[in-house]
Protein backbone atom coordinates (compact mmCIF):
# COMPACT_ATOMS: atom_id res chain seq x y z
CA UNK A 1 0.00 0.00 0.00
CA UNK A 2 1.34 3.41 -0.99
CA UNK A 3 0.65 5.04 2.37
CA UNK A 4 2.64 2.32 4.16
CA UNK A 5 5.66 2.89 1.90
CA UNK A 6 5.27 6.64 2.33
CA UNK A 7 5.21 6.39 6.12
CA UNK A 8 8.26 4.14 6.10
CA UNK A 9 10.25 6.66 4.06
CA UNK A 10 9.05 9.59 6.19
CA UNK A 11 9.82 7.95 9.55
CA UNK A 12 13.29 6.98 8.35
CA UNK A 13 13.89 10.54 7.15
CA UNK A 14 12.73 12.07 10.46
CA UNK A 15 15.02 9.83 12.51
CA UNK A 16 17.97 10.49 10.22
CA UNK A 17 17.44 14.25 10.02
CA UNK A 18 17.16 14.66 13.78
CA UNK A 19 20.50 12.89 14.22
CA UNK A 20 22.02 14.87 11.33
CA UNK A 21 20.83 18.23 12.68
CA UNK A 22 22.28 17.44 16.12
CA UNK A 23 25.68 16.57 14.61
CA UNK A 24 25.78 19.69 12.46
CA UNK A 25 24.68 22.08 15.19
CA UNK A 26 27.42 20.72 17.49
CA UNK A 27 29.99 21.23 14.74
CA UNK A 28 28.66 24.73 13.92
CA UNK A 29 28.86 25.85 17.56
CA UNK A 30 32.42 24.62 18.07
CA UNK A 31 33.84 25.69 14.69
CA UNK A 32 31.81 28.79 13.77
CA UNK A 33 31.54 27.41 10.25
CA UNK A 34 28.95 29.14 8.08
CA UNK A 35 28.64 26.12 5.80
CA UNK A 36 28.08 23.81 8.77
CA UNK A 37 25.44 26.17 10.19
CA UNK A 38 23.73 26.22 6.79
CA UNK A 39 23.67 22.43 6.74
CA UNK A 40 22.29 22.34 10.30
CA UNK A 41 19.45 24.67 9.26
CA UNK A 42 18.91 22.50 6.17
CA UNK A 43 18.49 19.34 8.26
CA UNK A 44 16.18 21.09 10.73
CA UNK A 45 13.99 22.30 7.87
CA UNK A 46 13.89 18.77 6.45
CA UNK A 47 12.66 17.43 9.79
CA UNK A 48 9.84 19.99 9.81
CA UNK A 49 9.00 19.03 6.23
CA UNK A 50 8.61 15.38 7.11
CA UNK A 51 6.30 16.26 10.00
CA UNK A 52 4.17 18.31 7.59
CA UNK A 53 4.03 15.38 5.18
CA UNK A 54 2.95 13.04 7.98
CA UNK A 55 0.15 15.44 8.91
CA UNK A 56 -0.91 15.72 5.27
CA UNK A 57 -0.85 11.93 4.86
CA UNK A 58 -3.07 11.47 7.91
CA UNK A 59 -5.57 14.14 6.86
CA UNK A 60 -5.73 12.84 3.27
CA UNK A 61 -6.96 9.43 4.48
CA UNK A 62 -10.15 10.77 6.03
CA UNK A 63 -13.26 9.14 4.47
CA UNK A 64 -15.51 11.04 2.03
CA UNK A 65 -18.23 13.24 3.48
CA UNK A 66 -21.10 15.30 2.00
CA UNK A 67 -18.81 18.32 1.55
CA UNK A 68 -15.98 16.24 0.04
CA UNK A 69 -17.71 13.40 -1.83
CA UNK A 70 -14.48 12.35 -3.57
CA UNK A 71 -12.55 12.10 -0.33
CA UNK A 72 -9.63 14.16 0.94
CA UNK A 73 -6.80 12.73 -1.16
CA UNK A 74 -5.72 16.10 -2.54
CA UNK A 75 -4.99 17.37 0.97
CA UNK A 76 -1.64 15.58 0.69
CA UNK A 77 -0.81 17.65 -2.40
CA UNK A 78 -1.59 20.84 -0.50
CA UNK A 79 0.76 19.87 2.32
CA UNK A 80 3.52 18.91 -0.11
CA UNK A 81 3.13 22.38 -1.65
CA UNK A 82 3.52 23.85 1.84
CA UNK A 83 6.74 21.83 2.18
CA UNK A 84 8.08 23.45 -1.00
CA UNK A 85 7.25 26.93 0.34
CA UNK A 86 8.83 26.07 3.69
CA UNK A 87 12.05 24.86 2.04
CA UNK A 88 12.31 28.05 -0.01
CA UNK A 89 11.30 30.56 2.66
CA UNK A 90 13.07 29.08 5.68
CA UNK A 91 15.77 26.84 4.25
CA UNK A 92 16.99 28.57 1.09
CA UNK A 93 16.58 32.24 2.05
CA UNK A 94 17.97 31.84 5.57
CA UNK A 95 20.95 29.82 4.34
CA UNK A 96 21.78 32.34 1.60
CA UNK A 97 21.43 35.19 4.11
CA UNK A 98 23.82 33.45 6.51
CA UNK A 99 26.34 32.94 3.72
CA UNK A 100 26.19 36.56 2.56
CA UNK A 101 26.44 37.82 6.14
CA UNK A 102 29.58 35.74 6.82
CA UNK A 103 30.99 36.73 3.44
CA UNK A 104 30.67 40.42 4.31
CA UNK A 105 31.84 39.96 7.90
CA UNK A 106 34.09 36.88 7.95
CA UNK A 107 34.93 35.28 11.27
CA UNK A 108 37.86 32.99 11.96
CA UNK A 109 36.90 29.34 12.16
CA UNK A 110 37.88 27.36 15.24
CA UNK A 111 38.56 23.67 15.86
CA UNK A 112 38.13 22.78 12.19
CA UNK A 113 38.92 19.16 12.93
CA UNK A 114 35.47 18.79 14.49
CA UNK A 115 33.80 19.33 11.09
CA UNK A 116 35.11 16.29 9.28
CA UNK A 117 34.05 13.39 11.54
CA UNK A 118 30.70 15.05 12.26
CA UNK A 119 30.12 15.66 8.55
CA UNK A 120 30.98 12.02 7.85
CA UNK A 121 28.55 10.86 10.55
CA UNK A 122 25.81 13.15 9.20
CA UNK A 123 26.43 11.89 5.65
CA UNK A 124 26.07 8.29 6.89
CA UNK A 125 22.65 9.08 8.42
CA UNK A 126 21.64 10.93 5.24
CA UNK A 127 22.71 7.99 3.08
CA UNK A 128 20.63 5.61 5.22
CA UNK A 129 17.49 7.69 4.69
CA UNK A 130 18.32 8.21 0.99
CA UNK A 131 18.63 4.46 0.38
CA UNK A 132 15.19 3.81 1.88
CA UNK A 133 13.51 6.53 -0.19
CA UNK A 134 15.39 5.38 -3.31
CA UNK A 135 14.27 1.79 -2.78
CA UNK A 136 10.63 2.86 -2.38
CA UNK A 137 10.94 5.01 -5.50
CA UNK A 138 12.24 2.01 -7.47
CA UNK A 139 9.35 -0.15 -6.27
CA UNK A 140 6.76 2.41 -7.39
CA UNK A 141 8.12 3.13 -10.88
CA UNK A 142 7.28 1.23 -14.08
CA UNK A 143 10.04 -0.96 -15.54
CA UNK A 144 10.44 1.26 -18.61
CA UNK A 145 10.72 4.49 -16.59
CA UNK A 146 13.83 6.23 -15.34
CA UNK A 147 14.12 7.62 -11.82
CA UNK A 148 13.72 11.15 -13.18
CA UNK A 149 10.56 10.18 -15.08
CA UNK A 150 9.17 8.62 -11.91
CA UNK A 151 9.89 11.80 -9.93
CA UNK A 152 8.15 14.12 -12.38
CA UNK A 153 5.35 11.61 -13.05
CA UNK A 154 4.80 10.23 -9.55
CA UNK A 155 1.42 10.79 -7.94
CA UNK A 156 2.71 10.23 -4.40
CA UNK A 157 4.60 13.39 -3.35
CA UNK A 158 5.85 11.93 -0.06
CA UNK A 159 8.31 9.50 -1.66
CA UNK A 160 9.86 11.86 -4.19
CA UNK A 161 9.91 14.74 -1.67
CA UNK A 162 11.93 12.67 0.82
CA UNK A 163 14.17 11.40 -1.99
CA UNK A 164 14.90 14.91 -3.29
CA UNK A 165 15.51 16.24 0.23
CA UNK A 166 17.93 13.40 1.00
CA UNK A 167 19.70 13.89 -2.34
CA UNK A 168 20.04 17.60 -1.60
CA UNK A 169 21.32 16.69 1.88
CA UNK A 170 24.09 14.50 0.45
CA UNK A 171 25.09 17.16 -2.08
CA UNK A 172 24.98 19.79 0.66
CA UNK A 173 27.30 17.71 2.84
CA UNK A 174 29.79 17.53 -0.04
CA UNK A 175 29.56 21.30 -0.58
CA UNK A 176 30.08 21.97 3.12
CA UNK A 177 33.10 19.67 3.18
CA UNK A 178 34.64 21.38 0.13
CA UNK A 179 34.01 24.85 1.56
CA UNK A 180 35.60 24.01 4.91
CA UNK A 181 38.46 21.99 3.42
CA UNK A 182 39.41 24.53 0.71
CA UNK A 183 39.17 27.40 3.18
CA UNK A 184 41.50 25.57 5.57
CA UNK A 185 44.02 24.49 2.90
CA UNK A 186 44.13 27.77 0.94
CA UNK A 187 43.62 30.01 3.99
CA UNK A 188 40.73 31.85 2.29
CA UNK A 189 37.74 32.61 4.51
CA UNK A 190 35.31 33.15 1.63
CA UNK A 191 35.15 29.44 0.68
CA UNK A 192 33.11 28.59 3.78
CA UNK A 193 30.36 31.25 3.30
CA UNK A 194 30.40 30.61 -0.45
CA UNK A 195 29.53 26.98 0.28
CA UNK A 196 26.65 28.21 2.46
CA UNK A 197 25.30 30.28 -0.44
CA UNK A 198 25.57 27.31 -2.82
CA UNK A 199 23.66 25.16 -0.34
CA UNK A 200 20.94 27.81 -0.22
CA UNK A 201 20.71 27.87 -4.02
CA UNK A 202 20.49 24.09 -4.03
CA UNK A 203 17.56 24.24 -1.58
CA UNK A 204 15.87 26.88 -3.73
CA UNK A 205 16.14 24.62 -6.80
CA UNK A 206 14.63 21.69 -4.87
CA UNK A 207 11.83 23.93 -3.58
CA UNK A 208 10.98 25.13 -7.10
CA UNK A 209 10.87 21.55 -8.43
CA UNK A 210 8.70 20.33 -5.55
CA UNK A 211 6.40 23.34 -5.88
CA UNK A 212 5.98 22.72 -9.60
CA UNK A 213 5.13 19.03 -9.19
CA UNK A 214 2.89 19.49 -6.14
CA UNK A 215 1.06 22.41 -7.77
CA UNK A 216 0.35 20.36 -10.89
CA UNK A 217 -1.10 17.53 -8.78
CA UNK A 218 -3.16 19.95 -6.70
CA UNK A 219 -4.90 21.59 -9.67
CA UNK A 220 -5.72 18.24 -11.30
CA UNK A 221 -3.03 16.26 -13.09
CA UNK A 222 -3.91 13.18 -15.16
CA UNK A 223 -2.81 9.74 -14.06
CA UNK A 224 0.29 8.27 -15.71
CA UNK A 225 0.27 7.39 -19.41
CA UNK A 226 1.01 3.71 -18.86
CA UNK A 227 -2.17 3.28 -16.81
CA UNK A 228 -4.23 5.11 -19.44
CA UNK A 229 -2.82 2.86 -22.17
CA UNK A 230 -3.68 -0.25 -20.16
CA UNK A 231 -7.25 0.94 -19.55
CA UNK A 232 -7.69 1.75 -23.25
CA UNK A 233 -6.43 -1.71 -24.21
CA UNK A 234 -8.92 -3.33 -21.82
CA UNK A 235 -11.79 -1.37 -23.36
CA UNK A 236 -10.78 -1.99 -26.98
CA UNK A 237 -10.46 -5.74 -26.47
CA UNK A 238 -14.06 -6.11 -25.29
CA UNK A 239 -16.30 -7.57 -28.05
CA UNK A 240 -19.17 -5.20 -27.23
CA UNK A 241 -17.08 -2.07 -27.79
CA UNK A 242 -16.99 -0.57 -31.27
CA UNK A 243 -14.76 2.43 -30.51
CA UNK A 244 -13.17 4.16 -27.55
CA UNK A 245 -13.25 7.95 -27.51
CA UNK A 246 -11.77 10.31 -24.96
CA UNK A 247 -10.24 8.85 -21.82
CA UNK A 248 -10.02 11.61 -19.23
CA UNK A 249 -8.38 11.06 -15.85
CA UNK A 250 -7.53 13.14 -12.81
CA UNK A 251 -5.43 12.09 -9.86
CA UNK A 252 -7.44 12.63 -6.66
CA UNK A 253 -4.68 11.34 -4.38
CA UNK A 254 -1.79 8.86 -4.48
CA UNK A 255 -4.28 5.95 -4.70
CA UNK A 256 -7.34 7.74 -6.04
CA UNK A 257 -8.15 8.15 -9.73
CA UNK A 258 -11.06 9.86 -11.47
CA UNK A 259 -11.60 8.11 -14.82
CA UNK A 260 -14.12 9.20 -17.48
CA UNK A 261 -14.44 7.14 -20.65
CA UNK A 262 -16.41 7.82 -23.84
CA UNK A 263 -17.38 4.47 -25.39
CA UNK A 264 -19.27 3.65 -28.60
CA UNK A 265 -20.95 0.26 -28.26
CA UNK A 266 -21.76 -1.93 -31.25
CA UNK A 267 -25.20 -1.50 -32.81
CA UNK A 268 -27.87 -4.05 -32.06
CA UNK A 269 -27.14 -4.38 -28.35
CA UNK A 270 -30.05 -3.99 -25.96
CA UNK A 271 -29.84 -2.35 -22.55
CA UNK A 272 -29.20 -5.60 -20.69
CA UNK A 273 -26.29 -6.43 -22.99
CA UNK A 274 -24.83 -2.95 -22.47
CA UNK A 275 -25.15 -3.39 -18.71
CA UNK A 276 -23.37 -6.74 -18.92
CA UNK A 277 -20.60 -5.18 -21.01
CA UNK A 278 -20.16 -2.36 -18.49
CA UNK A 279 -20.00 -4.82 -15.58
CA UNK A 280 -17.49 -6.90 -17.52
CA UNK A 281 -15.33 -3.87 -18.25
CA UNK A 282 -15.45 -2.76 -14.62
CA UNK A 283 -14.39 -6.22 -13.44
CA UNK A 284 -11.58 -6.37 -15.98
CA UNK A 285 -10.27 -2.93 -15.05
CA UNK A 286 -10.50 -3.83 -11.37
CA UNK A 287 -8.54 -7.02 -11.98
CA UNK A 288 -5.71 -5.51 -14.03
CA UNK A 289 -5.62 -2.06 -12.46
CA UNK A 290 -6.08 -2.42 -8.68
CA UNK A 291 -5.70 1.35 -8.21
CA UNK A 292 -8.97 1.81 -10.13
CA UNK A 293 -11.73 0.13 -8.16
CA UNK A 294 -15.37 0.12 -9.31
CA UNK A 295 -18.17 -0.54 -6.87
CA UNK A 296 -21.12 1.35 -8.30
CA UNK A 297 -23.62 2.78 -5.82
CA UNK A 298 -24.95 5.30 -8.33
CA UNK A 299 -25.22 2.72 -11.10
CA UNK A 300 -28.01 1.14 -9.04
CA UNK A 301 -30.04 4.31 -9.54
CA UNK A 302 -29.58 4.13 -13.30
CA UNK A 303 -30.17 0.37 -13.38
CA UNK A 304 -33.42 0.63 -11.43
CA UNK A 305 -34.63 3.35 -13.81
CA UNK A 306 -33.81 1.26 -16.89
CA UNK A 307 -35.46 -1.85 -15.51
CA UNK A 308 -38.74 0.05 -15.06
CA UNK A 309 -38.58 2.04 -18.30
CA UNK A 310 -39.65 1.18 -21.86
CA UNK A 311 -38.99 4.44 -23.70
CA UNK A 312 -36.11 6.89 -23.71
CA UNK A 313 -38.18 9.92 -22.70
CA UNK A 314 -39.42 8.24 -19.55
CA UNK A 315 -35.90 6.99 -18.86
CA UNK A 316 -34.40 10.47 -19.01
CA UNK A 317 -37.21 11.89 -16.85
CA UNK A 318 -36.59 9.21 -14.22
CA UNK A 319 -32.86 9.81 -14.34
CA UNK A 320 -33.44 13.54 -14.08
CA UNK A 321 -35.47 13.11 -10.92
CA UNK A 322 -32.97 10.68 -9.38
CA UNK A 323 -29.78 12.33 -10.58
CA UNK A 324 -30.43 15.72 -12.24
CA UNK A 325 -26.97 15.95 -13.80
CA UNK A 326 -27.05 12.50 -15.40
CA UNK A 327 -27.92 12.82 -19.10
CA UNK A 328 -26.49 9.49 -20.22
CA UNK A 329 -25.68 6.14 -18.71
CA UNK A 330 -23.13 7.06 -16.02
CA UNK A 331 -21.49 4.79 -13.50
CA UNK A 332 -20.18 6.63 -10.46
CA UNK A 333 -17.83 4.24 -8.70
CA UNK A 334 -16.59 4.40 -5.15
CA UNK A 335 -14.68 1.79 -3.20
CA UNK A 336 -16.28 0.38 -0.06
CA UNK A 337 -13.06 0.92 1.84
CA UNK A 338 -12.69 4.72 2.33
CA UNK A 339 -8.91 4.32 2.12
CA UNK A 340 -9.08 2.50 -1.20
CA UNK A 341 -8.95 4.26 -4.59
CA UNK A 342 -11.93 6.00 -6.15
CA UNK A 343 -12.88 5.65 -9.82
CA UNK A 344 -15.46 7.14 -12.12
CA UNK A 345 -16.32 5.30 -15.29
CA UNK A 346 -18.73 7.37 -17.38
CA UNK A 347 -20.07 5.72 -20.52
CA UNK A 348 -21.25 8.82 -22.36
CA UNK A 349 -23.98 8.99 -24.96
CA UNK A 350 -25.75 5.66 -24.42
CA UNK A 351 -29.45 5.99 -25.30
CA UNK A 352 -32.12 3.42 -26.08
CA UNK A 353 -35.12 3.45 -28.38
CA UNK A 354 -38.57 2.12 -27.53
CA UNK A 355 -37.39 -1.45 -28.38
CA UNK A 356 -34.48 -1.12 -25.90
CA UNK A 357 -31.93 -0.98 -28.73
CA UNK A 358 -28.88 1.15 -28.11
CA UNK A 359 -28.66 4.36 -30.15
CA UNK A 360 -25.71 6.72 -30.58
Amino acid sequence: MASRASRKAIYAAIAANLAIAACKFVAAVFTRSSAMLAEAVHSTVDTGNELLLLLGLKRSQRPPDPLHPFGHGKVLYFYSLLVAVYIFAVGALLTVYQGISHLRHPQPSLHLGWNYPLLALAAAFELYSWRISYRELLLSKDPDETIWQEIIGSKDPTIFTVFLEDSAGLIGAVLAFLGIFLGQILHRRYFDPAASILIGLLLAAVAVLLGRESGALLVGERTNRARIRRVKKILEEDPAVEAVGDILTMQMGPDQVLLTVDIRFRRGLDVQQVESAIDRLEARIRQLEPTIVAESPCSQIVESCINRTQDVGSLLRKLGRKKPRVFSYVILSEAKDPLAPLAHIAVCGVFVDDQNNVLR
